[in-house]
């Protein structure tokens, strides 16, 4: 073919919107030499700005597309040159890129949107020009007075590399979009873009289950046993060498989708003939889960140097839930000081050992609760008995990137992370920004709860687990845990009920798995205590009476008239307590737990959420909470750090 043909219709398949890409899947050929092609025979985008004043006068906003327009003739001394109009018009201020987090989904939204937003408010106050690549019109970043220039463009190889052409910024920030960008961080790498902060590298490192594996065991930092599977047989070889049960889930994932904790060998067939089938170019992951352990997040940032630790998070819920949808609490309320140190310990020494510039996050979960042992060399004995004697922290997951929590942390000890980060990945030091490596100093507790959109989903169950259903979260401060959990309560609209008054006591539901009926005993003696009546269905009754706690029978909803399922309708339940195990549990319980929400009824599904709520009822005291600003909490924080 003519080059002029072979132009003309290249030209005319971009202008159709074929990326290259899509070409290069027709073509059978990679997307560099598509890109190569398009370059030689002069095939570029031009930028446009958004017309925000209907052309009734010239728009100066700083939002630009692009687009694949027919090159016009222009006359110059040397000639008829073809001419490319763009709209844009790139300054000589050193610049910086960051990419956004694209379109808002269950797993990654506006929490990384957040970073974004305060990168760029970080890098413009040291005289930067921040450039602001996203696809998403619903978010911050978007906005006209955020970025100095704001590209609406998705986040692809093609469309990113496109931008860089133009505007040539000095770096590229990807870590603070969450995955999408990351994704991106070895091809940018390759073509040699300026990336900041941690390489990409690193960051592959923390994604390839082998690689970590062996810098875990290079630092003497345990995590659980597991392995990868492409079938069922070599799935239920991993589970029979580690021991059920197991977590399982898809390899690359966001939000936990596709994970399920399994406890026998016929559940884990029908996952894997699910899993495999929809992806079997991916393995699935196949880890030991570790039963009734407490979960740990910890976000910070090292300069390579120096880590300073923003937060170190205690999950309410038990290991198990996603951490996107547990409640967590800020400074740790159970663990002991040996197991803090611990975890600051493994936190630096990944950090260092990742070479990470910017933002970390690392969840652990820690067996044993509160235990504290020696650290185990050698085999590792993963028997319950064996691990409450041991106390280990376990490393879960490292992500060296901003994490969902960032913006949690941030208010609950009053230091902008994302902002220290960002100024660390252009090369500024911590202790240049009065940190250095330390702890993050914290005051009263602060309490993070997940908004959970069940009411918006009929029929949807809402018991937590390892897959991320939450699509927000709220934050409650008060001087002690119990308040902090009752107003982070009230504010994702589940206020927990007030202590009753005499001769008014309202009813507490009771449900639980055989399993959890021993630890349910202290619950139930504390909401009597509170002036609570208790119902409960047969078999928990019976644990319940058998240990002198007095609880009315209820039917469940099969079984007769007036059920649970009533009481709910009636408004006579003012808190549901309901622990299902396993599938079948679920599905059988379901009415109950929809009916609650579709009532406003305050629930919860783990015996850890169900102790925090009755902490959190005897700290209200039913009175309204006392309210101050974010701002006036943050300014109190720095009185304090100055004396200190």
């Amino acid at each position: 073919m003519k080059r002029e043909d072979l132009k003309r219709q290249l030209l005319e398949a971009k202008q159709a919107g074929f990326s290259d890409a899509h070409l290069a899947g027709l073509w059978g050929v990679g997307e560099r030499e598509v890109r190569r092609l398009r370059t030689e025979l002069g095939i570029r985008p031009v930028f446009k700005t958004v017309d925000t004043c209907a052309a009734e006068f010239e728009a100066y906003t700083p939002y630009h597309y692009s687009s694949y327009e027919t090159p016009y003739k222009s006359l110059t001394e040397s000639g008829a040159q073809e001419v490319l109009d763009s709209e844009v018009r790139p300054s000589q201020r050193p610049k910086v890129m960051i990419l956004g987090g694209g379109p808002n989904r269950i797993g990654q939204g506006i929490e990384f949107d957040y970073c974004c937003c305060q990168a760029v408010f970080a890098l413009k106050k040291d005289g930067y020009e921040t450039i602001m690549v996203n696809s998403n019109p619903e978010t911050v970043s978007t906005d006209y007075d955020t970025a100095d220039r704001l590209y609406f463009e998705p986040l692809t190889f093609e469309d990113v590399m496109n931008i860089i052409e133009v505007e040539r910024p000095v770096g590229v920030i990807l870590q603070f979009g969450g995955q999408t960008p990351l994704k991106l961080a070895l091809p940018l790498e390759a073509a040699g873009v300026p990336i900041v902060g941690t390489s990409p590298e690193s960051i592959d490192i923390t994604e390839d289950r082998k690689r970590f594996g062996q810098l875990l065991d290079q630092l003497g930092i345990p995590m659980p046993p597991g392995g990868t599977a492409r079938s069922f047989e070599e799935a239920r070889a991993i589970a029979a060498r580690i021991g059920y049960p197991v977590l399982v889930r898809p390899s690359y994932v966001l939000g936990g989708r596709g994970m399920m904790i399994v406890h026998r060998e016929e559940a884990l067939q029908r996952y894997l003939a699910t899993a495999v089938e929809a992806a079997p170019e991916h393995p699935v992951l196949v880890d030991r889960f570790l039963e009734d352990a407490i979960e740990v997040d910890v976000d910070a940032i090292c300069d390579g140097r120096d880590v300073f630790i923003g937060g170190i998070m205690e999950h309410i819920e038990y290991a198990g839930v996603h951490s996107g949808d547990s409640a967590c609490v800020i400074p740790p309320r159970t663990l002991k000081r040996e197991t803090l140190e611990r975890i600051e310990d493994y936190t630096r020494r990944l950090a260092l050992a990742l070479e990470v510039k910017g933002l970390m996050n690392v969840q652990y979960a820690v067996y044993g609760a509160q235990a504290v042992g020696k650290r185990i060399r050698g085999p590792l004995d993963f028997s319950k008995e064996a691990l409450e004697r041991q106390g280990n922290v376990f490393v879960l997951e490292v992500n060296p990137r901003a994490s969902r929590t960032v913006p949690y942390v941030s208010k609950a000890v009053g230091i902008p992370l994302a902002q220290v980060a960002a100024r660390v990945m252009l090369g500024k030091r911590l202790k240049e920004q009065g940190l250095g490596d330390g702890v993050a100093r914290v005051g009263p507790v602060s309490v993070k709860e997940a908004a959970l959109p069940f009411a918006k989903f009929p029929g949807v169950d809402t018991v937590l687990g390892p897959e991320m259903r939450s699509t927000g979260e709220v934050m409650g401060i008060a001087d002690h845990f119990g308040l902090a959990f009752s107003k982070a309560q009230a504010a994702v609209g589940m206020p927990l009920p007030g202590p009753s008054e005499q001769g008014a006591a309202r009813k507490v539901f009771c449900s639980v798995h055989d399993r959890d009926k021993e630890d349910l005993i202290d619950v139930a003696r504390q909401l009597e205590q509170l002036g609570f009546t208790l119902v409960a269905t047969s078999g928990t009754r019976e644990a319940l009476e058998a240990r002198g706690v007095c609880a009315e029978f209820i039917y469940k909803l099969r079984e007769g008239r007036p059920s649970v399922y009533d009481a709910i309708v009636n408004h006579e339940i003012a808190l549901v307590i309901n622990t299902p195990l396993d599938e079948e549990a679920q599905r059988d319980e379901l009415y109950l737990r929809r009916a609650a929400v579709e009532r406003g009824v305050p629930y919860v599904t783990t015996i850890s959420a169900a102790r925090a709520a009755v902490e959190g009822i005897r700290s209200s005291g039913g009175r309204p909470p006392q309210v101050y600003s974010l701002q006036e909490y943050h300014d109190a924080l720095a009185r304090a750090r100055a004396k200190a």
